[in-house]
C-alpha cells in the first residue's frame, strides 16, 4: 500500500495572508438571540478568513462582518470552530457575498505559483 504525502495537493481557492484586522461580527442566532462582538483576524483570504472570538458561534452560523479599517461590510458563514492550545476560540469563515474587496488587498489568482525568489550567491573565497 502506497503512502501519500500529506502536502500533496493544495486545496485552497486563494492563498492566505497572515493579517490582523479588527472586525465586528453581528447577527442573529437560530433561537432569535442577537449577537454583536469585536474580533481580530488571524489570517485572511479572498474568500474568507479566520478570526479569534470571545464568544462561541456554531458552524454554519450566518452573520454579518464589518472591517473596522475600511468600514466595508459583507455577509459570512462560519465553516469551523476550533480552540488552540491557549484556549482561544478560532472561527474559520467564508464570505457569502460582498467579499471581493473586503480586505483592501489583492490576492494572487487561483492556482498561481509563487514568484521565484533570487538569492544572492555566496562570495567567492578571496585568494591569499
Amino acid at each position: 500500500m502506497a503512502i501519500l504525502h500529506f502536502r500533496s495537493i493544495e486545496r485552497r481557492r486563494t492563498a492566505r495572508a497572515a493579517l490582523s484586522v479588527n472586525v465586528v461580527a453581528y447577527g442573529e442566532k437560530e433561537n432569535g438571540e442577537k449577537f454583536k462582538f469585536w474580533a481580530r483576524t488571524v489570517s485572511v483570504s479572498a474568500h474568507g478568513g479566520v478570526m479569534e472570538l470571545n464568544a462561541v458561534l456554531d458552524a454554519g452560523q450566518v452573520f454579518s462582518i464589518r472591517n473596522e479599517f475600511n468600514m466595508r461590510k459583507a455577509a459570512g458563514r462560519v465553516v469551523s470552530v476550533r480552540r488552540d492550545k491557549a484556549g482561544q476560540v478560532h472561527a474559520a469563515f467564508e464570505f457569502l457575498e460582498g467579499g471581493e474587496k473586503f480586505w483592501s488587498m489583492v490576492f494572487p489568482a487561483a492556482g498561481a505559483k509563487p514568484l521565484r525568489r533570487l538569492l544572492p550567491r555566496p562570495l567567492e573565497a578571496v585568494s591569499k
